[in-house]
């Protein structure tokens, strides 16, 4: 346990907290739903799925290069509001509008004018949601200087961040749900005009009702994340830039000096080992995650229901939503405490072991044979019994509300045993982004110290999460690859047995090793607390601070 209580100026207040922390819902939110619409733009615009992955893959290009170019700049901002706090304001404000008209398309339009829309959009969106999310990351580093403070910070906001996954596996449900985004009636008209029968009638109605599904909760997260993305440059606070010295000047005439700069400052902190370290596990573990984030849904409805959509009901969604609460309230507060004890490190390498084990574990909770078995022990009766209560009673209320979607169906017992591997796999992403922002802030000391001003936090945090993105990236690529490569047809009703059980060794093989290779690079990181601590200390003296 740390024997040095944290200060009071150095602790963050509550409404700090839970603005950052809705900053860091908006960050989840967005990309959480940017990527179920886009799936629909196959689906209900029509769009070739090559010029699907095209939309998917070249605006991340752009994305790269305005990442460390936001961060220089909030860096040597100045004005009487803080180097980050007005971009965030501004930015947030794009971001929520900008994500709305992205996907005020129309199935009516050529595809290629859905795409060129859709693609100059993209680009509109990732402009104004760079200025808004990589000044709130450098904020975060900023708003205490206290070694365990920062945990505590990023794992409220990670907690609040985490209702975003909470929701996003419902926007598949909804969307498509004809009793929450109803067509209109000159919709049903036309429609009826077509003449249509049978299948090619189901289909057509299937692909309305998405089309105005995706265009209306598009509004809705827009402006929800425009409203949650401005209260942290409302109510937080940073580090006093009054007196950092060596800022450069940001203007059209300094172009090419501040270019020069920029890359200079990126030389700088590639340079730095514990953040490259940090990088490093980041993209091992949070992309060996995303590089089989989808099979547990193709297992869930091709292993477990056989390819029955119908069947499989919500059970997907119930998935994803647990492993969100139990990350946000059970494991990112574990974390907290273990880092307090032991320190961040060893945190890091405790949740990823526990994570490794979570993973080991999917191969019993997603056996078929061991869920029959569980449904038919008097416990898995009592369980499925007890649920079927809970939903009959508020079943009419949520009826009532349009949320019918939100069911679960017993009546066929439940693949209960699947949501085993969830307190333990949790540990993975809830402890890997709590710990290493808290890392990344201790870094910025270290950089200061090494380089003196100005202080780095918004290149930091770019060259951060740019290394997440390209991960994410090229996760979403090799994930592709490793479906076919185990044989999964997802034109087919069903899967062979080969192929699902190749695909159920990928779930676990893959993050499990990437996870461990994490911890490798982890086990000699030496910035702990006494470091860090001896840091503060020399550059308060140099400061000449009291």
């Amino acid at each position: 346990m740390s024997k040095i209580k944290t200060a009071a100026k150095d602790k963050v207040p509550f409404v700090q907290k839970t603005a950052f922390g809705s900053g860091h819902l908006v960050l989840n939110l967005l990309p959480g739903a940017l990527a179920v619409f886009m799936f629909f733009l196959v689906t209900a615009f029509g769009m070739d799925p090559f010029l699907a992955g095209l939309l998917g893959g070249l605006p991340r290009i752009f994305d790269a290069l305005t990442d460390p170019l936001m961060g220089f700049i909030s860096d040597n901002t100045k004005s009487k509001w803080g180097r980050r706090r007005p971009y965030i304001l501004v930015g947030a404000v794009l971001s929520g509008i900008l994500f709305a008209l992205l996907f005020q398309l129309s199935e009516n339009n050529s595809v290629m004018f859905n795409f060129w829309y859709f693609l100059l959009m993209s680009l509109f969106f990732l402009i104004g949601n760079t200025m808004f999310a990589t000044p709130l990351v450098g904020l975060g580093y900023e708003m205490t200087s206290d070694y365990n403070e920062r945990t505590r910070l990023m794992a409220f906001a990670n907690t609040i961040g985490q209702i975003a996954w909470m929701l996003v596996p419902w926007f598949w449900v909804v969307i498509a749900d004809p009793t929450v985004f109803p067509l209109s009636e000159e919709t049903l008209r036309a429609i009826g005009e077509m003449g249509l029968t049978g299948d090619e009638l189901q289909k057509i109605t299937d692909e309305k009702l998405q089309a105005n599904g995706v265009r209306q909760l598009s509004l809705l997260v827009g402006l929800g994340c425009a409203i949650l993305g401005v209260l942290p440059a409302l109510f937080c606070k940073g580090m006093d830039p009054g007196k950092m010295e060596n800022r450069k000047k940001i203007s059209f005439k300094t172009l090419s000096s501040n270019f020069k700069e920029l890359f200079d400052g990126i030389k700088t902190v590639s340079k730095n080992k514990p953040f490259m370290k940090l990088c490093g596990a980041t993209f091992l573990v949070f992309n060996g995650f995303q590089m089989v984030a989808s099979f547990s849904f193709f297992i869930i409805v091709f292993y477990i229901y056989n390819g029955d959509y119908g069947q499989a009901g919500t059970w997907p969604a119930w998935f994803a939503s647990l492993t969100a609460v139990v990350t946000a309230f059970m494991v990112i507060p574990i974390i907290s405490r273990i880092a307090n004890k032991w320190g961040k490190r060893k945190a890091f390498i405790i949740s990823t072991v526990i994570s490794i084990a979570g993973y080991i574990l999917k191969w019993w909770g997603f056996d078929n044979s061991l869920n029959a078995e569980f449904n038919q022990s008097s416990y898995g009766q009592s369980l499925n019994s007890f649920v079927a209560s809970i939903f009959e009673t508020i079943n009419p209320f949520l009826d009532s509300i349009g949320m019918s979607w939100f069911s679960m169906d017993t009546s066929q017992g439940g693949p209960w045993l699947m949501f085993l591997p969830i307190p333990l796999m949790a540990f993975g992403l809830g402890g890997l982004f709590t710990l290493m922002m808290s890392m990344t802030a201790d870094v910025c000391d270290l950089d200061e110290l090494e380089n003196g001003m100005p202080r780095k936090e918004g290149t930091f945090g770019a060259i951060y999460w740019w290394m997440v993105k390209l991960g994410q990236a090229i996760a979403l690529v090799l994930g592709g690859a490793i479906l076919t490569l185990v044989g999964f047809d997802e034109g087919a009703v069903s899967q062979t047995a080969e192929t699902m059980t190749r695909l159920r060794i990928a779930d676990i093989v893959i993050p499990a090793i990437t996870a461990a290779i994490a911890i490798w690079i982890m086990w000699k990181y030496n910035l702990n607390e006494d470091r860090a601590r001896e840091i503060k200390k020399e550059l308060i003296e140099r400061r000449g601070e009291l």
